[in-house]
């Protein structure tokens, strides 16, 4: 029943991009964009909006813009698994005619056609973050989410002794980032930890309260568990919640991206430590590739933001606390 009531309002968007990219700027969409000697315009659907990630990535593209002189929309849904609510923000951005999208995908295929759209109207898409599973966006700023995932698979390990039973609670599987933090840490503790036992990943979409009931779940059918993986911010403290509801303790911890909560958590001891992301310098890069795009400037397929490790040992540092969002 999701698919297809995700593959209708795909369909009827298809249909409203048409009629759009067909009936001229009566309905002020012309304004919205970039005609002649008008301010240039960026829209930008991320995957979420609610996280202290995605406002650190929408101050980063703000204070690009003001730099660049372009005018920007950001939006995203309420949550990281509201595939079609994505779909009609993406469907509406398209349909104020900008001169380049930025995007990051909740679900490549379910965005598919509103993409085609944009390539067929020579809209330049900039995919950012989880990226987006298609040849059709001109780059992508993001971090190398599965190198940072093995880097925290690493520290899990060297934590547990290279012995141990592991759980993963993933924010999703239909996103590129949620595919490559969950891959990166299985193949990783594969190649290199023999002795760490792995469970099947957990999906929580993401959702710090979802996220802490499947944490109470696994502890509860597998006692012995000696560390989790959370890999976004509401995973992690989402597991963080469940770890402490549980009434647990001894058990490490490993999140992922920043924010006052996971921050609080290293501190306080209840988490080793986490990947941080550098999210304000994730939209500085989104919105600085869209302006070469728009601009006809060759780009690279891969605009690496980088990544960190942070814990109690490094988190006051100048390095860190540079790239660290509350």
């Amino acid at each position: 029943m999701r698919i297809k009531r995700i593959g209708a309002v795909v369909a009827t968007a298809a249909v409203a991009l048409t009629v759009a990219a067909c009936g001229g700027s009566s309905g002020g969409a012309g304004a919205q964009g970039g005609g002649a000697g008008a301010q240039p315009y960026i829209a930008i659907v991320s995957k979420g909006f609610q996280h202290q990630f995605w406002q650190a990535v929408k101050q980063g593209a703000e204070q690009e813009a003001a730099k660049q002189n372009v005018r920007i929309t950001f939006e995203g849904p309420a949550t990281e698994a509201d595939i079609e609510g994505q779909v009609t923000m993406l469907t509406n951005a398209l349909a104020r005619q900008p001169n380049v999208l930025g995007f990051a995908a909740l679900d490549s295929r379910a965005a598919a056609p509103l993409l085609q759209q944009a390539k067929s109207r020579n809209i330049p898409v900039v995919a950012f973050d989880s990226g987006v599973d298609s040849g059709i966006p001109v780059t992508t700023a993001a971090t190398d989410n599965k190198a940072a995932a093995a880097e925290a698979a690493k520290h899990m390990a060297e934590a547990l002794g290279g012995t141990g039973k592991v759980a993963l609670v993933v924010h999703d599987q239909t996103s590129r980032s949620g595919i490559d933090r969950r891959d990166g840490f299985v193949e990783w503790m594969k190649a290199n930890a023999p002795g760490i036992e792995l469970l099947p990943p957990q999906y929580g979409g993401g959702d710090q309260a979802k996220s802490a009931d499947i944490t109470k779940s696994i502890l509860a059918a597998n006692p012995d568990v000696k560390g989790i993986y959370g890999s976004n911010e509401g995973s992690a403290i989402g597991v963080v919640r469940g770890v402490q509801e549980s009434g647990r303790s001894g058990l490490t911890v490993i999140g992922f991206d920043s924010g006052q909560a996971q921050i609080d958590a290293i501190r306080g001891g209840t988490m080793l430590g986490a990947i941080t992301q550098n999210p304000v310098g994730m939209g500085q890069q989104l919105v600085d590739a869209s302006v070469k795009a728009m601009h006809g400037e060759s780009l690279p397929k891969v605009i690496d933001t980088g990544f960190f490790w942070y814990d109690k040992s490094n988190i006051d540092s100048p390095e860190i606390k540079a790239v660290l969002y509350q």
